[in-house]
């Protein structure tokens, strides 16, 4: 897609209903009671394919349309244009495009922390060494390690880190993406939630924000910065 057709598409999305995770923020704020109307039947095309937006829970979202103009939800949009996006709550500001400051931090773990990721990782026979991102989204917070039947998933408030012996996109549609350190990665799509998987040595890392709290774009740095724990 191209610039100009992104900006035309971005230019009629509405922010105040769908930034994810910013419903509420605005109560007491300078709301304005309006009547409009949920536009079910609109078929949305992005890239030439048909695009049902949804919110971070999976639920469909239909676009709005008041005063004969079509509103439609940005967060949703905007990933499906790998446009990044960041809603500041503080100063209550959206920002899109590639001006936008997508905060990308360093992760700091306690010693707690990786004592327990490595834990995770030592229930594998001829996979415990111990993988883990060493950037998140600014906001962001790890939680835990978990063992599941195949890998080791590394939680944290607004996303899921797996790694894996497994690569879970087979057969699934999927696009290819290069990372910004060159290594191939590829997105899909399983149910609602976009995954980025790549490989990593001898594993398979997926990476996904399933509150979509965490934009494509900035997924994708994230996962530049996944290695060996230290």
């Amino acid at each position: 897609m191209t610039n100009m057709m992104k900006k035309s598409v971005l230019g009629v999305m509405v922010l105040g209903m769908t930034v994810a995770g910013a419903g509420g923020v605005y109560a007491g704020t300078n709301l304005q009671k309006i009547t409009a109307y949920l536009n079910g039947s609109l078929d949305i095309q992005v890239s030439g394919s048909h695009f049902t937006a949804k919110d971070g829970n999976g639920n469909k979202l239909s676009p709005i349309t008041y005063n004969n103009t079509t509103y439609l939800p940005v967060r949703a949009v905007s990933d499906a244009l790998n446009v990044p996006i960041v809603y500041d709550a503080a100063t209550q500001q959206v920002r899109i495009g590639t001006g936008t400051t997508a905060a990308v931090v360093d992760v700091t773990y306690t010693a707690a922390q990786i004592k327990a990721i490595k834990a995770a990782f030592a229930g594998f026979d001829g996979f415990e060494t111990a993988y883990a991102p060493t950037l998140m989204n600014k906001g962001d917070a790890f939680q835990k390690a978990v063992g599941t039947g195949d890998g080791v998933n590394l939680v944290f408030s607004h996303m899921i880190v797996n790694v894996s012996p497994r690569d879970y996109s087979d057969g699934y549609e999927s696009k290819e993406v290069t990372l910004s350190n060159g290594v191939k990665a590829k997105w899909y799509t399983p149910s609602d939630v976009p995954m980025l998987s790549f490989q990593l040595d001898d594993r398979i890392v997926t990476i996904s924000s399933p509150d979509q709290m965490v934009s494509k774009a900035q997924l994708e740095k994230i996962a530049v910065g996944v290695a060996k724990l230290k």
